[in-house]
């Protein structure tokens, strides 16, 4: 069972990931709040296990469904240590499993500060774990907001057999624990439940399209994956196609998304029915869903909603996770989890989180300063230009006007290797 725990452990010499350095773009720094963390456990009654299917008999056994949820959110911490994560990643060896930790900003179960809130639900990718994604969790809740990590507890992603899964519970869980997360913080009000965006990575990026609204095909090739018809009730038309959506959201965010390619999973139009601002974040070299058919095709076909799409040009699939921890480079599968063959990795999740804030502040929180960031006058990040000697330091942020057309928030000679595409929704 992949988990994500507390060591109690001396934070190592590391650099947390959820900062960064000297380079990164504006919006990456560290907003005005302290950490706190905490784990949440939910039950999910009465729920189908796809792994049971017996093929003779036509039946899958039901059981409730335990989901764990890592919780961070500004909090006061009074000078406490903060955490560090472990988990661990399937191995090369099929059964194997690799450990690894993380150094945090966050103290453990510290005293909130504040309330109400946006709350941010984020969907890991394919045997991930949320340990792997503090890049983005941490970072998000010093600024204000309170980021839910759900734990999907996935077979080995070496045992293909088994993937039906995934495809199954993803946007079942996203929506269950929105729901349950709503309610119950709603109460304690440390979120505003009206103010709700979904983050997924790889196969979480799947899960929160699917419950953004986007309708899963009744015949395309995902729904034959899942074995005795136990996806059709979700699929377009499906009597509990509403159960795996959540409704009033403000934003979505889907970084390297499954479900295109031979997955396709909701047809031509079936991302039509996505109802919230959209950002969708990819490599063009990404070898494990396909650009083209995945994260490209779905700007173009998402287009009832505003949207974006940054693209990493050169980049791979490995776009979502932390940089890789020691105990996961002395083999290249290891490191593969994390690291791009190409971007260094700190530099891809400095620009991950630059863009991912400017969206949730302009979408979720309606900052609408924040538009400077995302209408770039330049959809090629080189094409911008700093006219010569200019008055700044050397290490000034673009303002992003008419004369200078570097991206706004990066610096002079550092928005290099980068495409973002925008379009508005239909009327």
């Amino acid at each position: 069972m992949l988990c994500s725990m507390l060591a109690a452990a001396t934070v190592p010499a590391a650099q947390p990931p959820s900062r960064y350095g000297v380079d990164a773009p504006e919006l990456a720094r560290l907003g005005e709040f302290a950490v706190g963390y905490r784990i949440v456990r939910l039950i999910q009654r009465d729920q189908i296990d796809v792994l049971s299917f017996d093929a003779q008999r036509g039946t899958a056994a039901r059981s409730d469904r335990e989901l764990t949820v890592d919780l961070w959110y500004p909090a006061k911490v009074a000078g406490k240590a903060p955490v560090v994560y472990t988990a661990s990643l399937p191995g090369e060896e099929p059964g194997s499993a690799v450990p690894f930790s993380v150094p945090g900003i966050a103290v453990r179960d510290a005293p909130r500060r504040g309330a109400d809130f946006p709350l941010i639900v984020v969907s890991h990718g394919y045997s991930n774990d949320p340990a792997a994604m503090t890049w983005l969790t941490e970072n998000l809740a010093s600024k204000g907001y309170v980021v839910a990590s759900i734990r999907h507890v996935d077979p080995p992603i070496t045992d293909a057999s088994r993937r039906s899964q995934p495809l199954l519970r993803r946007p079942l869980d996203i929506a269950f624990v929105t729901a349950s997360l709503r309610e119950t913080l709603g109460a304690e009000h440390l979120v505003d439940p009206s103010r709700t965006a979904l983050i997924g990575y790889s196969m979480g990026g799947y899960g929160v399209l699917t419950a953004a609204g986007a309708l899963l095909d009744p015949s395309g090739p995902l729904t034959r994956m899942v074995p005795g018809a136990l996806l059709q009730p979700y699929v377009r038309g499906g009597a509990l196609q509403d159960s795996v959506m959540v409704k009033g959201l403000r934003a979505v965010i889907a970084i390297s998304p499954a479900g295109g390619g031979t997955l396709a999973a909701w047809g031509a139009d079936g991302l039509l029915g996505i109802q919230a601002p959209l950002l969708l974040i990819a490599g063009d070299a990404d070898r494990t869903v396909d650009y083209a058919s995945g994260a490209r095709a779905m700007f173009d076909a998402a287009r009832t909603v505003p949207r974006y799409l940054l693209t990493f040009k050169g980049a791979g699939h490995s776009i979502g996770l932390n940089p890789a921890p020691e105990s996961m480079r002395s083999r290249l599968w290891d490191q593969d989890w994390f690291e791009d063959p190409v971007w260094r990795k700190e530099r891809i999740n400095a620009i991950n989180v630059h863009f991912i804030t400017a969206f949730l502040d302009r979408y979720v929180k309606g900052d609408a300063t924040r538009a400077a960031y995302l209408d770039v006058a330049e959809t090629n990040s080189a094409a911008g230009v700093w006219p010569a000697a200019p008055a700044a330091a050397y290490d000034a942020y673009s303002p992003g006007t008419p004369e200078i057309t570097v991206w706004k928030g990066f610096q002079r000679h550092h928005a290099e290797g980068l495409e973002l595409l925008s379009a508005p929704g239909a009327q």
